[in-house]
């Protein structure tokens, strides 16, 4: 098997390996102008004029990463993610500041609750590196919008008060460049409140600076189990031989690894680069999880692709390799609609006996439907739902889980029901009543009681 390479640019030859080895020195050697990066490579005019730009969004590269370009080649997949041109700067048709709408699903500051069981809790707005397509460059970056104490504690309150989370997102900015005591208080306390099922964190760390994964974080995070995490790989020539080794040091931590892609104009838009980045990532034992279309975000329309471009990649993917090499290919729809899977059109016909059917080679099957089916009893399934419960006073909801009601109690803004969950709370003024169902109490007693 072909061993993934490892690079360090002539520029950093004489750094000792301690220091290039130190997550700490990286962070504090990183290149941002004109004059770091004309060490390593030429620089184009388009390039040279972006990074003389006033207000531009901020140039941070470690030098590890930055050692992964191929100085010759103007177009190279890395260069074109990370240092800017002057296509970031000509306005693209659709561009907004808050693509995703996530100020407007912000309860308390740095919270965005858009779907019904889950949150994203950002943490911080630094990260090792930056993104040139970031979504949140609003804020990412800004060392004026970091997240303070008070703001966590706002965050863990409204969590605390807000029981139908289940799983929390920690992003940012990205978490791992958190100070080591800072991210332990956080999962600490997320650990601490009981309905938190599941944490995870979302991360380019890994690959941006895979020498902050060592052994003293890989322990830190194994207490906080269970515990996910998603990285960032945009292209092949990211997968190296010190993230292989700093995704093992992950993965015998015990931690579940996923990657997120976004599709990138000129950089990862053919199916045989996405054909070969999946396959990397399943060696290095992360599973493929989401393709991204870039987002509407300021700065980053030229690295849009069509929408096709995507379905046509998954189209040489599905069928062509393992299933779980597969990325679910998604829009996360302007305006806070959250995640829209896109897949090739499998589905030909559908009627009330039979479906048509084609393969990802085009053969056609049909698929006959069962002419006598009986569903599950509702008593069965009757303990496992989550439901909206209205308790008689208009605007009063209840949330029902398992034999568990919480009253909506007064002073909340509206909250809006979908798929018979709540899908957000506006505001987090007061805790939600438990209220046992079953033992007797009516829903006018429920109301009484608050």
């Amino acid at each position: 098997m072909q061993p993934f390479p490892s690079k360090r640019a002539p520029a950093f030859a004489d750094i000792p390996d301690e220091k290039w080895n130190d997550w700490r020195w990286q962070l504090s050697h990183r290149l941002n102008s004109v004059e770091d990066f004309e060490k390593i490579l030429t620089l184009t005019e388009s390039e040279k004029t972006a990074l003389s730009q006033k207000g531009l969004f901020r140039v941070d590269i470690t030098p590890y990463f930055a050692s992964l370009i191929d100085p010759d080649n103007p177009l190279d997949p890395i260069r074109k993610q990370i240092i800017p041109t002057a296509g970031e700067i000509s306005p693209f048709t659709g561009e907004m500041e808050d693509s995703l709408a996530e100020d407007a699903h912000s309860p308390v500051p740095g919270l965005v609750h858009r779907y019904p069981d889950r949150v994203l809790m950002l943490v911080t707005t630094q990260c090792a590196s930056y993104c040139r397509y970031c979504t949140r460059s609003r804020i990412v970056g800004d060392p004026t919008q970091t997240f303070s104490s008070k703001d966590f504690e706002a965050q863990l309150d409204y969590l605390r008060q807000t029981p139908q989370v289940r799983d929390v997102l920690l992003s940012g900015g990205d978490p791992l460049t958190l100070a080591p005591k800072v991210l332990e208080r956080l999962l600490s306390a997320l650990r601490e409140i009981p309905h938190i099922e599941i944490i995870r964190i979302g991360s380019r760390v890994p690959v941006f600076m895979p020498q902050r994964i060592n052994d003293e974080l890989c322990e830190m995070l194994q207490k906080y189990h269970p515990l996910w995490l998603n990285i960032h790989v945009n292209h092949p020539n990211e997968i190296t031989a010190e993230l292989a080794e700093a995704c093992d040091r992950l993965s015998r931590a015990g931690i579940p690894l996923g990657n997120q892609a976004v599709l990138l104009a000129g950089v990862n838009d053919d199916p045989h680069i996405q054909r070969r980045l999946v396959h990397d990532l399943v060696r290095i034992r992360v599973r493929p999880y989401y393709l991204y279309q870039c987002d509407l975000v300021h700065g980053a329309g030229h690295f849009r692709t069509p929408v096709g471009k995507g379905i046509e990649i998954i189209e040489a993917l599905r069928g062509h390799t393992s299933g779980y090499a597969v990325p679910t290919y998604v829009v996360d729809a302007p305006g806070g609609g959250g995640k829209i899977p896109l897949n090739p059109n499998y589905l030909i016909s559908y009627s009330d006996h039979k479906i048509v059917l084609r393969n990802y080679e085009g053969y056609i099957t049909t698929y006959e439907e069962p002419t006598e089916y009986e569903p599950i009893d509702p008593a069965l399934v009757a303990p496992f739902k989550n439901k909206m419960i209205e308790t008689g006073q208009s605007g009063v909801f209840g949330l029902l889980q398992g034999e568990e009601m919480f009253i909506k109690p007064e002073g909340f803004d509206q909250l809006h029901q979908r798929g018979g969950l709540i899908h957000r709370l506006r505001e987090n003024k007061e805790k939600w009543v438990p209220r046992g169902i079953g033992d007797g109490s009516s829903d006018k007693d429920a109301e009484s009681s608050e």
